[in-house]
């Protein structure tokens, strides 16, 4: 026969156990710890880092580039004018060689010449075909306000070109002039010209 107090005890031990039963399971939260927030930081401070890495390498390699191209159009544009100004001596050389020659309108050469005639037939021994009047010259050439040997003389009146030569520096001109005189280095004699270069 079970006394009052083991009722008791195991009234309240059924309904420990029950209550213990139907309350719902809940999992404590797992703290973070300071090793996983360190590597986390970690991880992102290398992934940004990557990133910025890999920005300057791009503009790193954009800026070689652009250099390369820039050091490779002044080559050219140096290359370029070596090959003008070589041309255009060579040009006054060769004309040089018919120093003496006779002047008669409308020739072309090798032993006659008019002006256009003489510095069309030079800078064609060069390489360089130049127009056959004195004004299509003009219109050709690059005009210039420091003459090199070689380069073209064009003399004006008014908005006509009438005559060229060839620069021969120091203020002379190579040029075929007129009937009666013949192809000679002559002082520029006027203030009405300008140059203009065979590019």
């Amino acid at each position: 026969m079970k006394t009052p107090l083991t009722l008791v005890s195991t009234f309240i031990g059924a309904t420990l156990a029950t209550s213990l039963l139907a309350a719902p399971s809940q999992a404590a939260p797992v703290a973070e710890t300071p090793t996983t927030t360190k590597v986390s930081a970690t991880k992102a401070k290398t992934a940004a880092e990557k990133k910025a890495a890999k920005k300057a390498a791009a503009l790193k390699a954009k800026k070689k580039k652009a250099a390369a191209i820039a050091k490779k159009k002044k080559i050219a544009k140096i290359r370029k004018a070596r090959a003008i100004k070589t041309r255009a001596v060579r040009a006054l050389k060769v004309a040089r060689t018919k120093k003496g020659a006779r002047y008669v309108y409308g020739a072309t050469g090798p032993s006659a010449f008019d002006c256009s005639g003489l510095t069309s037939w030079s800078y064609k021994k060069v390489g360089k075909n130049l127009p056959r009047t004195a004004a299509a010259q003009a219109k050709a050439a690059k005009r210039t306000k420091n003459p090199r040997l070689g380069d073209l003389v064009f003399f004006y009146s008014g908005s006509r070109v009438y005559h060229v030569g060839l620069y021969a520096g120091k203020g002379y001109v190579f040029h075929a002039s007129r009937p009666g005189k013949p192809v000679k280095t002559e002082k520029i004699w006027t203030n009405k010209v300008f140059y203009g270069r065979a590019a």
